[in-house]
């Protein structure tokens, strides 16, 4: 057995569980969820989201040298690899908004604005969640970072095809054009799931007492983001509620 399994994943699996039977997620792959409401958490989960993604390739870098910096060269390097690929992947989700918006206001009212979805407010999750990597990077165990991204990298490969069914669904297919963020990272995280796990038994082979700990913060990161996804559902159902003039537009 690996040490993964052994060690880490029995801390962390309640926090997995949530993914199948939180009621929000639940909701999220439901046919008989309102199309619009679906569709605005989407342009709230793409909007919302680029605030959550464009620090995650200073996140992973930092991680990554300051692995390097304790002579943990194999894992530094990888994470600084790693790094790499996360770049410039929050504009994938502006552009997924703008296609979003346009297809919205071609067929719904209230008529939405870009810029205006773009510039909301975060969140107490999407602050909560900026802060564990900050917190986690300037700990005495800043590889923590690993378990963080294995947990939401996997979160993408377990609730992102149901979410895309329930897309095809609900609005139809035609809408996947506008979910190229979800679309991409269900297939790159497949390698990406895989490196972490890599990366985690080599972890857990060089410090197996902080196994718990690297459970506690994977918990941690997916409970926030499991929040975040429920702001961005309760942001649009009350968004159906909203008057016209009061609306985020």
């Amino acid at each position: 057995m690996s040490l993964v399994k052994e060690l880490y994943e029995p801390y962390v699996l309640p926090a997995r569980a949530r993914i199948s039977t939180d009621p929000v997620m639940r909701m999220l792959v439901d046919p008989a969820i309102q199309p619009a409401v679906l569709e605005r958490f989407f342009l709230q989960l793409n909007s919302l989201g680029v605030y959550m993604t464009e620090p995650v390739e200073g996140w992973i870098r930092r991680a990554g040298q300051k692995c390097l910096s304790q002579g943990l060269d194999s894992l530094g390097h990888a994470l600084i690899a790693h790094a790499k690929h996360e770049a410039g992947h929050h504009l994938m989700m502006v552009d997924d908004v703008r296609h979003l918006v346009r297809r919205w206001n071609a067929r719904r009212r209230p008529t939405l604005q870009t810029e205006r979805l773009l510039a909301q407010h975060p969140t107490d999750a999407m602050r909560a969640y900026r802060q564990l990597h900050e917190d986690t990077l300037s700990s005495d165990l800043p590889m923590g970072q690993i378990a963080i991204e294995f947990e939401i990298e996997n979160l993408s490969l377990v609730l992102g095809p149901h979410l895309l069914s329930n897309v095809v669904r609900v609005l139809g297919r035609e809408t996947l054009e506008g979910l190229s963020f979800l679309k991409e990272h269900i297939q790159l995280d497949v390698g990406h799931t895989a490196l972490n796990s890599r990366m985690m038994e080599e972890l857990l082979q060089l410090m197996p007492e902080n196994a718990r700990t690297l459970a506690e913060l994977g918990s941690h990161a997916l409970d926030i983001y499991l929040r975040f996804l429920g702001d961005c559902l309760h942001s649009a159902e009350a968004s159906m509620w909203t008057p016209a003039e009061d609306a985020v537009a």
